[in-house]
């Protein structure tokens, strides 16, 4: 099985990158936006004017992450284990819109805050209505109205029909990821003003920290919180964390995070516990974990 990576916009070869308006359902004074800012598809004021070239270029997406294209990795886990063997975790706060936590039965929902929102949330993008939709329903509805630009999918309708909420009765549901121009989740700064003032420990894996207002969680801890930074190269210097030769209260754990939280989970004794999830992990994790497996069977 090959190691499938989630698709990303901005980078070579990404979405923005590889646009065609001319495929998407919208007419010529919107398309012609799209190709001078192909970023533009997923723009809030186009989203209310016309749905469809956001929701078909979200479409392979939204239908992979439901049928698991993608895989919930060893940091997914280490944060799952961390809430079922320890009962210390106070809150995930997540820049991805993947919502691969969905796949880590263990971990509740009310656990995660998706800064930006997730691809497996759904709900009504009018902020007087805001009316969620099951998930696997949505998806449904975009297996059979929402064409597939890509071309991969026979079983797809040959046009687009927009996907009505059943709350407000207008055409605007749609994953909760946030888009351009669109204010992020009020979850998000609800939860910080509960969660901040009590931490003392803060784990920081795999991010630049050069996101705002997600970033600012890091100086807005107490003083006396630990902050863990697990990343490959340093971050987040002017926003204080310390790489000097003797911080204060900041730890620098540098290297890949799936190395490292394994070696953690290892430590902490909570192989065994990964042992049960090793087919749903994808395939980088699945070597990083029968690694461990092997040697402690020699051991």
């Amino acid at each position: 099985m090959l190691n499938i990576t989630v698709p990303d916009f901005r980078s070579a070869g990404g979405l923005y990158d590889t646009l065609e308006p001319d495929k998407l359902t919208a007419n010529a004074e919107q398309k012609e936006m799209m190709r001078l800012d192909p970023s533009a598809v997923f723009d809030k004021h186009l989203f209310l004017q016309n749905p469809l070239p956001c929701l078909e270029c979200k479409r392979p997406f939204i239908l992979g992450t439901q049928q698991k294209k993608w895989k919930a990795t060893l940091a997914h886990r280490f944060i799952e284990l961390l809430h079922v063997k320890t009962g210390k975790l106070t809150r995930l706060y997540t820049q991805n819109i993947d919502g691969l936590e969905r796949q880590c039965d263990k971990l509740p929902k009310s656990f995660v805050v998706p800064v930006h929102g997730s691809m497996d949330r759904i709900a009504c993008e009018l902020p007087h209505c805001q009316a969620e939709m099951d998930y696997d329903e949505f998806c449904e509805l975009m297996t059979t109205q929402i064409k597939d630009i890509t071309g991969c999918d026979d079983g797809a309708p040959e046009s687009s029909t927009p996907i009505k909420c059943k709350s407000c009765n207008y055409f605007t549901v749609k994953p909760t990821v946030v888009l351009f121009h669109a204010k992020l989740p009020a979850l998000f700064f609800e939860s910080i003003i509960d969660d901040l003032p009590k931490a003392d420990l803060l784990i920081i894996i795999g991010t630049s920290l050069g996101v705002g207002p997600a970033n600012s969680i890091v100086y807005h801890v107490p003083d006396d919180c630990l902050r863990v930074v697990i990343n490959n190269e340093p971050v987040g210097q002017r926003l204080g964390i310390d790489y000097s030769d003797e911080p204060n209260r900041d730890y620098f754990a540098r290297g890949s995070s799936e190395n490292i939280l394994m070696r953690l989970m290892y430590e902490m004794g909570w192989l065994d516990d990964l042992t049960s999830v090793i087919d749903d992990l994808p395939e980088r994790s699945k070597e990083i974990l029968q690694q461990y497996l092997n040697e402690d069977k020699e051991v």
